[in-house]
Formats: structure tokens, C-alpha cells, sequence
């Protein structure tokens, strides 16, 4: 059941900013943030993630082939970070709108208490009217601590804040059961919450601009959904997208969510590439935690622990054949964790309200 949206995250891709060639697309940056205006004077809070910073730089500076990749993309993205902002601001000055202005990395999602620091900064500022447009700090980002793309992005920052609903808006309609360029696909245009496996049937093609592609949109959406949140895929190059969207009219691909999860769970659900430890557990630990009944993760239930590790870290959890079960926060750091393994009567070493377990766990 479709509902009105209280919290939004929309997502904006380069390709949706950009005009064939790489070049800004301003007219297109106006025409969203106006929707976005209309939505916000409906009262729905909406916090923006836009690409767009290489693409704003690679337009305005060229650079040799030979530079290291890396480094051509942190040069375009520093200097194009500052066009991308400076319109965004002056678009939304026009109605009466102020806007932040975001920039993170992984590293910002690990730590709880980093994690808080930025969720409470960035509730403080929707609830002020004021719209944060976030980005990935491509500048200080290294490859393995690189967001997937801002689809990635956009699903944390909506688990963050609580988010009940996320548009992700790229340059096709939603997700096709082929390649969207070819005439006998077919839209997608609801995927229900039992989230069937739709890798076979996605196209893998990414975007000229962007890092990601369908696939990766449809996992992060999927797993949005499995938090409790509502989920569109949208053409942000159609006319009145987004006001379409929230009323129903848009040709799209809408997730169906499931019951929402608790705020702890949410941080952890997106853990899986930011764990600091590991933690393996015997079967008798495996059935009490994948059991309908309340358990927490007991010293008494694990068998190994891998990795060093602070109180508060994100630990994963594995059986002894290396399936992995879920992520967790740990209550005890390494060399405790270590000692307690096996013994009886200890206080959990993950605590149910900091446990998240995988959908096959």
C-alpha cells in the first residue's frame, strides 16, 4: 500500500544532470528543484543526494589521458563539487529554500558514534525546512572506500534518518526484465516485498557518468525495502517526475516495503562491507539466533573470533563452514571477546537490539 511520504531521500544521477557530451544540464537541475519546492511545501521533509560533481568538473577541466584515473576524478570532483553546490543554492534561493551542504565517505557510516553524530545533524536540519544535498567526498574517497555509487549512498542516508520513502531517479524508467534499450523488455513496475532474485534478468549496462549500474540500484532498493522503506525507480529526464511519483502517475518501478525495522538494525543492515571483526559461532548459537524466538549472541555459543576490534564496531557473524548469518555490534573489544569464547553465564557479546541477520541466515 502506497503511502503519502513523510521523510524522502532523493537520489538525482549524473546522467540525469548531465547532457550528452558531459555538459551540465541546468535546465534540468531547475526543473527537479522546483518539484522538490512543491513537494516540501506539501510538508514532506526531503533530503537530496545528487551526482553530479565529476561530471560539473570534467566539463570545466581538461586533463591528460596518462593521469591516474583516480586522481583526474578527485581533481574534477573538487572543482566541480563547487559549481554543483553553488547552482543547487541558487536554484533553491529562488523559492525561498536553503539548502547544505553534505559531503561523506564509508568510513563516516562505521563508527555508531560518528554514525549518530551525522544523523542527528541531519535530522536537525530538515526539521529546520532547510534541504541537505549530500555527496560522496570523491576528493579524499580511495577506491575500496568508495560508495558503490549514490544509489548506496542514497539507501544508508535513508536507513539513517528513518526514511519511510527513497526515489532514485537515473535515465530509464525503472528496472526492465532485459536490456532497457531493447523494445521486447518489459517494466518492472512493482516488486513485491518476498524480493525474488532479479540478477538474471537485469541488465548489467552502467551509465556513462555514473559508477553503478541497474543491478546495483535494484540491490540497494531492495534492500531499502527490506528496512521498511518505500523505493522508486524513475526517469529524472521525464517532465514532473517526482510530483508524478508521490501522486501515482509516473511510469516507474516502485519497491514494496516491509514492516519497518528498528533504527540499530538499519545502521547494521548496510554493515556488511564496514565490519571490523568476525565472530564464528557453533550451530547450537546459529538455531537459538535464526529461531522466531528473542536471542542475543552469548560467549558460550562462539567458537572463534577473527580481527581487532573496539566495544561499538560492527562485527559479522559466521557458522563454522564460513555461511554467513548476519552483522552485530559488539559490547566487549577483541581481546575480551577472545577470552569469554565458549564460557557460560557471560552477558551477551552481541545484544538482540544490535543484531541484524541476512534474509538466507
Amino acid at each position: 500500500m502506497l503511502q503519502k511520504p513523510e521523510i524522502l531521500v532523493i537520489k538525482i544521477g549524473s546522467n540525469v544532470l548531465t547532457k550528452e557530451g558531459g555538459h551540465p544540464d541546468r535546465e534540468r537541475m531547475d526543473a527537479l528543484v522546483t518539484q522538490i519546492a512543491s513537494l516540501k511545501s506539501e510538508g514532506i521533509k526531503v533530503l537530496l543526494v545528487s551526482s553530479g560533481a565529476v561530471a560539473f568538473g570534467r566539463g570545466e577541466i581538461s586533463l591528460p589521458e596518462k593521469i591516474d584515473p583516480i586522481l583526474k576524478k578527485q581533481i574534477w570532483a573538487s572543482n566541480g563539487q563547487i559549481d554543483l553546490i553553488n547552482t543547487y543554492k541558487g536554484l533553491f534561493k529562488k523559492h525561498h529554500l536553503t539548502i547544505s551542504q553534505i559531503l561523506v565517505t564509508k568510513e563516516d557510516f562505521r563508527d555508531r558514534k560518528h554514525y549518530l553524530n551525522m544523523r542527528n545533524c541531519l535530522l536537525g536540519l530538515i526539521a529546520q525546512g532547510i534541504v541537505p544535498v549530500i555527496n560522496e567526498n570523491d576528493t579524499v574517497a580511495i577506491t575500496e572506500l568508495m560508495f558503490t555509487d549514490n544509489d548506496e549512498l542514497a539507501s544508508l542516508t535513508a536507513a539513517m534518518v528513518n526514511a519511510d520513502s527513497m526515489i532514485l531517479l537515473t535515465n530509464v524508467d525503472g528496472i526492465f526484465d532485459g536490456n532497457p534499450n531493447d523494445p521486447n523488455s518489459k517494466l518492472i513496475s512493482i516488486i513485491g516485498n518476498k524480493m525474488p532474485d532479479l540478477g538474471a534478468v537485469i541488465s548489467p549496462l552502467k551509465s556513462s557518468f555514473g559508477r553503478g549500474g541497474m543491478l546495483t540500484k535494484t540491490n540497494m532498493a531492495k534492500k531499502a525495502a527490506e528496512l521498511g522503506i518505500q523505493v522508486w525507480i524513475a526517469n529524472g529526464k521525464k517532465e514532473n517526475i517526482l510530483t508524478d511519483v508521490i501522486n501515482q502517475k509516473a511510469i516507474s518501478t516502485y519497491f514494496e516495503p516491509k514492516p519497518r525495522k528498528q533504527s540499530p538494525k538499519k545502521w547494521l543492515a548496510h554493515g556488511d562491507q564496514y565490519f571490523k571483526g568476525e565472530v564464528v559461532i557453533n550451530e547450537g548459537a546459529k538455531n537459538a539466533l535464526t529461531s522466531n524466538k528473542i536471542s542475543s549472541l552469548l560467549p558460550v555459543g562462539m567458537v572463534m573470533i577473527k580481527g581487532e576490534f573496539s566495544k561499538g564496531d560492527i562485527i559479522r557473524i559466521t557458522d563454522e563452514s564460513g555461511t554467513k548469518i548476519g552483522l552485530g555490534k559488539a559490547e566487549y573489544h577483541s581481546p575480551l571477546a577472545k577470552e569469554k569464547i565458549g564460557q557460560k553465564n557471560q552477558k551477551p557479546f552481541i545484544h538482540y537490539d544490535y543484531l541484524y541477520l541476512f534474509q538466507n541466515g
